[in-house]
């Protein structure tokens, strides 16, 4: 199986159905810490749209109280008079970038030196006073400019530190996977949507790098939650592509004879 074959629902412990029909699975996740039964609630109202009001019910008929506690494991039945649809709206690929040129050193550059750590494993980087980074990378938050509103020296929002972060390599990567992301509406919480490998799950952001008026505003950690919920929880989930490419190799065809190239390109 290859990794655009494999999808996110493996390893899922956590499935929801409509009461009406438990046999057809509408989505689900692999739980891990900090996922409550609150944010349980508003991650399945990302996926599910209905035109009234509902609540989650447990296999044994209990209903899901919407507040703190730990999820546990099981399968969810979504209780709701009318009909239950599953969100279409279209989920927005990443790329894992190498790109290059002065507006992108520039980007990299203003965000390491606003956070000279890993925002989210808080590993300070102890050789930036001799200019090495090796291990971190400057992640874009997204591909938008609309909530941004500090740019550069030459106009370019996107590559504006305010559309950026600073994390390790690896968590870079899974962060353009949309393996974890940042729930600014739940204390900045880490929610991991696939095993919690480097045991990130259930820390929040450090309230330095919050009360930086440079830092990327809500919107778009929002934004990225709301792509990662759908990426992860609706339906069999999106594919998973190869991105350790060795040297060499034909990056840009491996990506246009691939599945979803057209979507994977435009971003």
């Amino acid at each position: 199986m290859t990794s655009a074959d494999s999808t996110r629902a493996l390893g899922r412990n956590v499935v929801f159905s409509d009461i009406r029909d438990p046999s057809i699975i509408l989505g689900g996740l692999i739980l891990t810490q900090g996922v409550t039964n609150k944010g349980f609630y508003r991650m399945v109202s990302i996926v599910l749209i209905t035109e009234s009001s509902w609540f989650i019910q447990t296999e044994n008929g209990n209903r899901l109280t919407e507040d703190s506690p730990p999820l546990l494991r099981g399968h969810y039945l979504i209780v709701c008079d009318d009909e239950i649809q599953v969100n279409n709206e279209p989920f927005l690929y990443r790329t894992i970038s190498l790109g290059t040129g002065t507006p992108v050193q520039s980007f990299r550059d203003a965000v390491r030196q606003r956070d000279g750590w890993c925002i989210v494993t808080k590993i300070t980087n102890l050789n930036r006073r001799y200019g090495s980074w090796s291990g971190f990378k400057a992640a874009h938050d997204n591909n938008f400019d609309r909530w941004i509103t500090i740019d550069t020296a030459v106009g370019d929002s996107i590559n504006s530190m305010q559309n950026g972060m600073l994390l390790l390599a690896h968590v870079h990567d899974l962060f353009d996977m949309y393996l974890f992301s940042i729930d600014p509406d739940d204390n900045y919480k880490i929610i991991c949507l696939q095993q919690d490998t480097f045991g990130i799950a259930r820390s929040s952001l450090d309230h330095h790098f919050l009360d930086d008026p440079q830092r990327p505003p809500d919107e778009l950690f929002r934004w990225h939650f709301r792509q990662a919920v759908l990426a992860n929880m609706r339906g069999p989930g999106e594919p998973l592509f190869e991105h350790d490419f060795t040297p060499g190799s034909d990056i840009m065809g491996d990506i246009i004879n691939g599945p979803k190239a057209v979507e994977r390109m435009e971003v």
